[in-house]
């Protein structure tokens, strides 16, 4: 379902958050929440720390393909990787929202057909659930916080939600253009190479090419070509450089699928924000080795803590709103 990109073309298939670290701290309110749309229902999860005063909250969006609202990809394995932050941020005294996506998991009811999808579609709904968190009483200041593909939705949403704040999560700095062709040129044999570039020139301009070889067909078959095109005609540097609000770019050293370089860019887009390079932290937000097989182990690993640098970033970036 959905935008598979980056996941196999990088071979990645891309504190337990769990009921029983919940039920160990009493304080903090664990409750289903729906966002109603014209085109169906979205479901979440939210974590509320038991407070007498309205306290941060913080919207949290997914990344590319079909991860749902804990950080997960049926492709790549449970590693409850945002689900996780969650817990992190409610033990902190910070409440969140995290979701599935239209398309995505339980949102797939609310879209069931991918060619439907589009990134002003996700930024729709990212603004609404905006709207319904600022208008709870038990919230104090809104963050959105987007990972991977996620902080390009949150960067986008960010003026029209009326964010105060705004966390780049291993988001990208490069078009999406610029980051496939790279991949291919890396991850791809040589003979699929030169219809890969095509394809993503022909994206790139806005018309569909229903003509894909069935190797190509988990990147570019034509369910998905309108999601892409959406995603090509974005420039997420551009986008994060005409933020007003302060903003956070959070990249590790080990990530293999987003770069130091892509966090560097953003900053240098807008000079203001804060930059954190986490050591040895990788794509699910943990402490890995830059091994392959170690990367890929840690995908399907929700035992795994977070990396610990993580909270001591976020966090006073938040309660210093």
């Amino acid at each position: 379902m959905m935008l598979r990109t980056t996941f196999r073309l990088v071979a990645l298939f891309l504190f337990a958050g769990s009921a029983a670290a919940l039920a160990a701290t009493p304080d903090i309110a664990r409750r289903p929440i729906e966002l109603q749309t014209a085109q169906g229902t979205l479901y979440g999860s939210q974590l509320v720390p038991r407070a007498d005063r309205p306290v941060p909250v913080v919207l949290m969006i997914s990344g590319s393909g079909p991860t749902d609202r804990d950080g997960n990809n049926p492709e790549a394995g449970r590693n409850d990787s945002l689900k996780k932050l969650a817990l992190l941020l409610a033990q902190n005294n910070i409440a969140s929202v995290r979701y599935d996506k239209r398309g995505v998991a339980t949102g797939r009811k609310a879209t069931p057909d991918e060619r439907d999808l589009s990134v002003a579609g996700y930024v729709d709904d990212a603004v609404a659930w905006s709207a319904q968190l600022k208008r709870d009483p038990r919230f104090g200041p809104l963050i959105i916080l987007g990972h991977s593909e996620g902080a390009l939705i949150a960067t986008l949403a960010a003026q029209r939600a009326g964010a105060n704040a705004v966390v780049s999560l291993s988001g990208s700095g490069r078009p999406l253009g610029e980051v496939l062709r790279e991949q291919i040129g890396e991850r791809l044999p040589a003979k699929l190479q030169p219809r890969s570039y095509q394809l993503i020139e022909r994206l790139e301009a806005g018309q569909y090419d229903p003509d894909v070889p069935q190797p190509l067909q988990v990147l570019f078959r034509p369910s998905v070509q309108p999601y892409l095109i959406s995603l090509l005609r974005q420039d997420p540097a551009q986008a994060f450089a005409a933020l007003k609000v302060p903003a956070l770019i959070v990249q590790g050293s080990h990530d293999i699928q987003v770069g130091v370089g892509d966090a560097q860019a953003l900053q240098r887009a807008k000079p203001d924000a804060q930059l954190a390079i986490i050591p040895g932290m990788n794509h699910v937000l943990r402490i890995v080795p830059m091994d392959l097989p170690s990367q890929l182990k840690s995908y399907r690993d929700h035992n795994r803590p977070l990396a610990a640098e993580l909270g001591r970033v976020v966090v006073p970036f938040i309660k210093g709103l």
